[in-house]
């Protein structure tokens, strides 16, 4: 353990005739930290790491790092030779090493508390992010990365956008909401990858909290038998179709969460599809409403299905659609019994 204010010759010494070492206080002393790491012959295995288990954690090689953005709460790593390689360099068959990739990234539904240790690191790793600007603002601004928010209706452009950087070297975070495998950014960027001008380029997802399990938590364990998740968005699929898989899950007496319910192209919808489970389902079905769970406008409903007011919900809303074996417990939470009549 060696402090940073050590003068650049006497950290040199001692960089050079030990195994491994820490070199803390940085900030201003960067520069002269990172030359001692290079006078001893060792930068090319250093590692940077600041603010370590927070939100804002980032890590790096020490080489690539601008001195203009080291904080203080920062420090400087020499790993033993027996460590290996660097984390998260893949071998490349040029004998050099391939730095560019595409990851994938789940925020969460919304609060930051939700964001996954594994996620928070790959987006501070990452050299730019991409992703739907609303996404890309909940993610702490930081000095060294390029940011490129897009539309919300443009994956197929974003994820090539992110395929074509990494080829060229950069490390990029394509940002998704919630579970970037759940209807969201992670199969868009693994259809583009797909195309012959990106083959060989990396593609990593890293998983998230997603809206069904929001929202589920905090009313219960409406989730805790079978139950499946349909998106009621006809943007990629005919509206039959959506209408003949919810029929089907109701008939199947499957708990069945809903995303996208109700947009302003498309409010008729939800209410058409409430009908369609009417057919099957009991009015005194429960239902829960989540609305921007994990954000500042949060809101959670229980209601039946026959008192459902379509009116009421938005596309920042979350809809579970109780089984037979859903209840309301004494206490209000809401759970689905793990065992079936039968």
């Amino acid at each position: 353990m060696l402090p940073g204010t050590l003068p650049a010759d006497e950290l040199t010494e001692w960089l050079s005739t030990t195994d491994s070492a820490a070199v803390m206080k940085l900030g201003r002393t960067f520069p002269h930290v990172r030359e001692a790491f290079e006078r001893a012959g060792v930068l090319d295995r250093a590692l940077y790491v600041e603010r370590a288990t927070t939100v804002g954690q980032r890590t790096a090689p020490l080489a690539d790092v601008d001195p203009e953005t080291v904080p203080y709460f920062s420090l400087a790593l020499l790993p033993s030779p027996l460590t290996g390689e660097l984390p998260g360099a893949e071998p490349d068959p040029g004998g050099g090493t391939a730095t560019g990739q595409v990851v994938v990234v789940g925020l969460g539904p919304g609060a930051r508390y939700w964001t996954t240790p594994e996620a928070a690191d790959a987006l501070a790793c990452a050299e730019v992010l991409i992703g739907y600007g609303p996404y890309l603002d909940r993610v702490p601004a930081n000095p060294r990365q390029e940011r490129f928010p897009t539309d919300n209706r443009v994956e197929a452009e974003r994820a090539a956008h992110a395929l074509g950087l990494a080829r060229s070297g950069r490390r990029v975070a394509v940002v998704s909401s919630g579970d970037p495998g759940v209807f969201a950014m992670a199969a868009a960027v693994l259809e583009v990858a797909e195309r012959p001008e990106f083959a060989g380029v990396p593609v990593r997802v890293v998983p998230g909290l997603t809206a069904a399990q929001a929202v589920a938590s905090k009313v219960g364990a409406p989730l805790g038998h079978d139950f499946c998740v349909l998106s009621l968005s006809d943007v990629r699929k005919p509206w039959d179709v959506v209408l003949d898989r919810l029929r089907h899950a109701a008939a199947a007496d499957l708990v069945i969460a809903l995303y996208n319910p109700r947009s302003k192209h498309r409010p008729h919808q939800l209410g058409e599809a409430q009908q369609a489970l009417l057919e099957v389902r009991a009015p005194e079905t429960v239902v829960v409403v989540g609305r921007d769970v994990g954000g500042a406008e949060e809101r959670l409903t229980v209601t039946t299905l026959g008192d459902l007011d379509p009116e009421t919900v938005d596309m920042r809303c979350l809809l579970i659609i109780g089984s037979s074996q859903t209840r309301v417990g004494p206490s209000g939470l809401v759970w689905t019994s793990r065992t079936y009549p039968g």
